[in-house]
């Protein structure tokens, strides 16, 4: 699995761009002053927040599964940073129970689709956050799930709602509205800074056999200049959206 989604093209490119909104989120935090803490709520092998812990940071890491949580702490280790992190076995869902305090960042990346229940999920990972604090949010979206059905040709699968098919195992369950989750967290009193489409074109890409001539290097070089306006953006097999928690008084 870690091969299939890190060792790859797709991988490099939702790495760049998702790096270059969090190095926003991090210079908006002052990261650069002071010792952030920082929850990776579902976060697999933390291949972001270990570059997060490069930077001096104080990194909670929860997963699920104590398979992963062990796979991710020997990739820590050899990165020789694992007095940096926090390792927690829990869902997501129960996070509160380990925290004794809110945290500048919470990273949630590509969580919420294999949810039942992402809203819930979602809602308690924010109320992690303290004031000021910013949160990472990546989902598999829905948008990009239509439309690369209809380019494969899939268009009865579309037609019938796009039920769930067992036969591809590191697919999601279902794609999530962006309107929706962007509504989530201005409920939860964030202010959205910025959203990307992660891979709104490479995913879409054809039989190369008849086709120009271009470069892996090209392909990102388009993502970088389109991914963050519309309406490619929306279009993104993933959409990664930070925000920042306003205060209370703020929300008055």
């Amino acid at each position: 699995m870690q091969k299939n989604i890190y060792g790859s093209d797709k991988g490099e490119i939702r790495q760049v761009i998702v790096w270059q909104d969090l190095e926003q989120a991090l210079a908006k935090l002052g990261a650069e002053t002071q010792t952030l803490q920082v929850l990776d709520a579902g976060g697999g092998l933390a291949q972001m927040s270990q570059k997060i812990a490069k930077l001096g940071h104080q990194v909670a890491l929860c997963d699920l599964s104590s398979e992963m949580l062990q796979l991710a702490k020997q990739e820590i280790e050899r990165n020789g940073l694992l007095d940096r992190y926090r390792l927690i076995h829990s869902p997501v869902q129960e996070i509160a129970q380990h925290m004794d305090n809110q945290v500048d960042l919470v990273m949630f990346h590509a969580v919420m689709e294999w949810l039942v229940d992402p809203k819930t999920a979602l809602q308690t990972l924010l109320e992690q956050v303290k004031t000021d604090g910013i949160a990472s949010v990546m989902f598999y979206n829905h948008h990009g799930l239509v439309y690369k059905n209809v380019v494969c040709g899939n268009i009865p699968h579309v037609l019938d709602g796009m039920p769930h098919r067992k036969r591809f195992k590191l697919q999601p369950q279902k794609g999530l509205i962006p309107e929706e989750v962007y509504q989530w967290i201005e409920e939860a009193g964030f202010e959205i800074c910025g959203k990307s489409g992660i891979r709104c074109f490479s995913d879409y890409i054809g039989n190369r056999q008849n086709m120009g001539e271009f470069q892996y290097e090209d392909v990102l070089a388009l993502e970088e200049k389109l991914c963050r306006q519309e309406p490619y953006l929306s279009l993104g097999r993933y959409i990664h959206v930070w925000a920042k928690k306003k205060d209370k008084q703020e929300e008055q």
